[in-house]
């Protein structure tokens, strides 16, 4: 990324401005032309858990045949770790005879607190199939049963339900990859520019994965999370966020945004990514019914985290 991005949002406490997130963003009108552009949006980044839906655009060439819509929603997310988020994710594996000892994500405690506190109140810790990304790897392992792949390296960047992805994702970003990382979870990451980010989005919104995720955005992320509030509010939009201050969302006439914060925090991405819709004219009254994200004092808002108006694109 560039040395000095441009100052996308305002951290505003009781009135005064407390801090500032600069950050990328690039907008999509519906024929594809870029309309909103802020930073250097060509240089590579790590989309993180936004390529989920991609990647499970992949098993699902490849070859995975889940049994149904809840099984898809689950693979493109990263989901919260509650028990219906496990019960999905316990179904894709089931499907091809395999249980949770399969999987070779990162073991964490569930997102949602409330789930993370009950595990640990009944004794228990960390494990695989809580951890936010067990969906991604679950499709991942059915894709391996089906096509006769071994289960025991699918991690290995050159496996090939790891070629699979990749090939998706080039396809879909019209673009190589530039790089290749190791991501949180295990699962290898792969950096595309945020341009390609959106132009990826752009097609998804049409393809087999779209129809599950807003069907069920509970599954996408979870409760509370805001990614699954903004596919709540605004029909037909699908949407994905990921670490390191990335959110992208698209809508089926070929509107799409791609949004990454340069520091890498997530409280800026919402604020940003809404306001690069409502310059696209996506209904603003649905995206205001979205909660900002809360300054505290003392315990109760006393601020929000705001975005910067977007030019248009020159």
């Amino acid at each position: 990324m560039s040395d000095v991005a441009p100052i996308v949002a305002e951290v505003v406490r009781s009135g005064f401005v407390e801090s500032r997130h600069r950050g990328h963003v690039v907008g999509l009108d519906a024929d594809g032309k870029t309309v909103v552009e802020l930073g250097d949006t060509h240089a590579p980044v790590l989309p993180r858990s936004s390529l989920k839906p991609l990647q499970a655009l992949a098993f699902l060439r490849a070859g995975w045949k889940p049994d149904d819509d809840e099984q898809v929603a689950v693979a493109t997310a990263s989901h919260s770790g509650e028990d219906r988020h496990v019960a999905v994710v316990r179904r894709i594996l089931a499907q091809v005879g395999l249980d949770d000892s399969a999987l070779q994500n990162t073991p964490d405690l569930p997102l949602h607190s409330p789930t993370a506190h009950a595990l640990l109140r009944a004794g228990g810790g960390p494990d695989r199939v809580r951890q936010n990304c067990s969906g991604k790897h679950a499709a991942m392992l059915a894709t391996c049963v089906v096509n006769g792949w071994p289960t025991d390296c699918y991690l290995d960047a050159d496996h090939p339900v790891q070629l699979a992805a990749r090939t998706t994702v080039e396809e879909l970003c019209d673009e190589p990859v530039a790089a290749i990382a190791v991501d949180g979870c295990g699962a290898p990451a792969f950096a595309v520019s945020l341009a390609g980010l959106a132009r990826a989005f752009r097609e998804l919104a049409t393809t087999e994965v779209a129809a599950p995720m807003r069907s069920h955005p509970d599954l996408v992320g979870g409760t509370g999370r805001e990614v699954t509030q903004l596919m709540s509010a605004v029909p037909d939009l699908v949407a994905k966020d990921g670490a390191e201050g990335v959110f992208a969302a698209s809508l089926p006439d070929g509107r799409a945004v791609a949004v990454k914060i340069d520091d890498g925090g997530g409280r800026a991405r919402t604020a940003v990514l809404v306001a690069a819709l409502v310059r696209l004219g996506v209904d603003e009254i649905a995206l205001r019914e979205l909660p900002p994200v809360p300054v505290l004092g003392h315990g109760q808002p006393v601020g929000a985290v705001r975005a910067l108006a977007l030019p248009p694109n020159r």
